[in-house]
């Protein structure tokens, strides 16, 4: 079995985000699983918002805080779910989430409030804040082979 590497990079503002997530979301297809952890206004959305350029979408991307799941037509349809108001993680079960990512490509934040129920194949991003003024860290962390193939592909962007 291949081992699993780590990557990590840092941005310097928003729009150098969301290019990462742009660069990340031309990687993605359909069964793709990708995990947003981090402290609030670290820049998940804003890397989702990329991965919806990368995806094609038509529409902005926009955090779905208050409605749990976002849904955008592209390439492949994207499927952005915010996890945080989740009390309950029996209330995963009820969304269905693993449907969507069969149909689509599945960005979830806050996956740390359902993380027994998660999804053991795909990547993990670790987000926080930087040493400056809206520099942001990333952490890409592989889990499973398409996980070190996502990790690769930006890697080599």
């Amino acid at each position: 079995m291949a081992e699993q590497h780590a990557f990590e990079l840092a941005t310097t503002g928003e729009e150098e985000t969301r290019g990462i997530g742009e660069r990340l979301g031309r990687a993605l297809r359909k069964g793709d699983v990708v995990l947003l952890s981090g402290d609030l206004g670290t820049g998940k959305t804003c890397l989702t918002q990329g991965i919806g350029r990368g995806l094609e979408c038509g529409s902005q991307v926009n955090s779905p805080s208050f409605v749990l799941m976002n849904e955008y037509a592209g390439r492949e349809q994207l499927y952005h779910v915010d996890l945080y108001r989740i009390e309950d993680v029996e209330e995963l079960d009820d969304l269905g989430l693993w449907d969507y990512a069969e149909k689509g490509v599945l960005v979830i934040e806050w996956p740390e409030r359902g993380a027994e129920l998660l999804p053991g194949d795909g990547l993990v991003i670790e987000l926080r804040y930087g040493d400056m003024d809206r520099q942001r860290k990333l952490r890409f962390l592989p889990r499973g082979p398409r996980g070190e193939e996502l990790v690769q592909s930006i890697q080599a962007a």
